[in-house]
């Protein structure tokens, strides 16, 4: 998160949320290691998608599976981007894993912003976790096929088909 950013964004989450809308955050790795300000904002945040660097860094733990025991009770739902190997979620103390699917990998830059498209489609869908995470890793998969992060970005009908 920007500096500048931080000290307005829980509020802005805290107003959408009076609004009835949904939040949700995917933070870039901080390198500093300090996480400023996280424990207000994922306060407020519904859906929260770090990487398993990202989610280590900020609990401290050794692992995604660790990190996500710490992360569990601060946000409703919790993904963890875990590349080639798929996805933890934690959503109303269900912990679930998601196999990515086989691809030939061209390219990875935005395969975590198609992860994250894919899940909070399926969070807005009402879809169970389970299959929301499924369709998650799907989406970050298929869109490493190409270079670029948009040229093989999935499109719903893609994703519906690998999800039957």
């Amino acid at each position: 998160m920007q500096d500048a950013l931080r000290p307005g964004l829980p509020r802005l989450f805290e107003r959408a949320r009076s609004l009835g809308l949904s939040t949700s955050l995917d933070t870039n790795y901080d390198p500093s290691e300090e996480w400023r300000g996280f424990d207000e904002l994922l306060a407020v945040t519904n859906v929260f998608l770090p990487n398993e660097a990202e989610a280590c860094s900020l609990t401290r733990e050794e692992n995604a599976d660790l990190a996500a025991d710490r992360l569990a009770g601060r946000v409703e739902t919790l993904a963890i981007k875990l590349g080639a190997q798929g996805a933890l979620g934690v959503s109303k103390c269900q912990k679930v894993r998601a196999d990515s699917i086989p691809v030939n990998v061209i390219d990875t830059v935005g395969a975590g912003d198609s992860f994250d498209a894919g899940f909070i489609y399926g969070y807005l869908q009402g879809w169970p976790l389970e299959k929301t995470l499924r369709a998650a890793a799907v989406c970050g998969a298929l869109s490493t096929q190409a270079a670029g992060g948009t040229t093989a970005q999935a499109t719903l009908d893609e994703v519906l088909r690998e999800l039957s």
